[in-house]
């Protein structure tokens, strides 16, 4: 049988295996193992490219930093033969209440009771952002209390690194009027659009790969969950996408790392609301 995995492991501290797993599963990686001295996952071949390698290259030399000591942490990508095991993790996905409004669930369960939820499908394991990690969480839950701003009047909404498209979905879910999503992964926006379809949201979110320095119409709310170190590089064209009193939520920020986020921003925009999940910030700003 043909090689179409690659198995990523990582040897580091303890204090960081936590925190690399769940990136790691937001990444795509449908199949996680957590060990003593570190974490292995498994990624499609098709989607273990020389971005997400830099990214979890990235990722893991900053979460280092928090915690410095002896050891080093060591990657090491092997490619490795499909078998029986890839279809074994689904039993670990559950559906998840997020915030006030919402259950994520993955296409094969249904939550047991909706309780006046919305329910997202989203296929996990093949793009970034399923609900399961903190920082999808606090964007979602700081869309909800932005959304509410608008009560009945609509907003638009740009997704910017929309991965899954979780984000998008839940934008037009609290009263969208139309959502551009970007991503430049085409992996990301062929997943994207299928859980779009999944969800009933296909005339209400525009998919594009287009560069987001391209855009030029402003938005309502903009939100972008993606690094600390890719948000500072967008900045500029981030702010330029905020209408006149707009939102802009940033996540996938760690919080050493969310002063100087906040610092760059300031002057234009103002800081409404700071979410902490254990080493992860989320940012609501307000354009002045």
């Amino acid at each position: 049988m043909a090689e179409s995995w690659w198995q990523l492991s990582v040897r580091t501290r303890a204090a960081s295996i936590d925190a690399l797993s769940n990136f790691l599963i937001e990444r795509g990686a449908p199949g996680v193992v957590l060990k003593k001295t570190g974490v292995e996952a498994f990624f499609p071949a098709s989607h273990a490219g020389e971005a997400l390698r830099r990214d979890v290259r990235r990722f893991v030399d900053a979460v280092a930093r928090l915690s410095p000591g002896k050891r080093k942490p060591h990657l090491r990508w092997r490619a490795v033969r499909q078998n029986n095991w890839e279809h074994s993790w689904k039993r670990f996905i559950k559906p998840r209440r997020v915030g006030k409004s919402f259950w994520v669930t993955p296409p094969w369960l249904q939550p047991a009771k909706f309780r006046r939820r919305r329910v997202i499908t989203i296929e996990p394991g093949l793009a970034f952002g399923t609900g399961m990690h903190a920082t999808t969480r606090g964007c979602m839950e700081l869309l909800e209390r932005v959304c509410e701003r608008f009560g009945n009047r609509g907003f638009t909404g740009l997704d910017v690194g929309t991965g899954s498209g979780i984000l998008a979905i839940v934008m037009a879910h609290l009263g969208a009027r139309q959502v551009l999503a970007l991503d430049n992964d085409p992996m990301a926006l062929e997943v994207a659009q299928g859980n779009l379809r999944v969800n009933g949201i296909v005339t209400r979110v525009c998919l594009s790969g287009t560069r987001l320095g391209v855009i030029r119409r402003r938005f309502d709310v903009v939100v972008a969950n993606l690094t600390a170190e890719t948000i500072l590089e967008l900045a500029g064209a981030l702010e330029k996408r905020v209408a006149r009193r707009g939102f802009l939520v940033l996540s996938g920020i760690l919080h050493t790392q969310a002063g100087a986020v906040v610092d760059r921003f300031n002057g234009r925009f103002r800081v409404l609301e700071r979410k902490r999940s254990r080493e992860w910030a989320t940012l609501l700003l307000q354009r002045t």
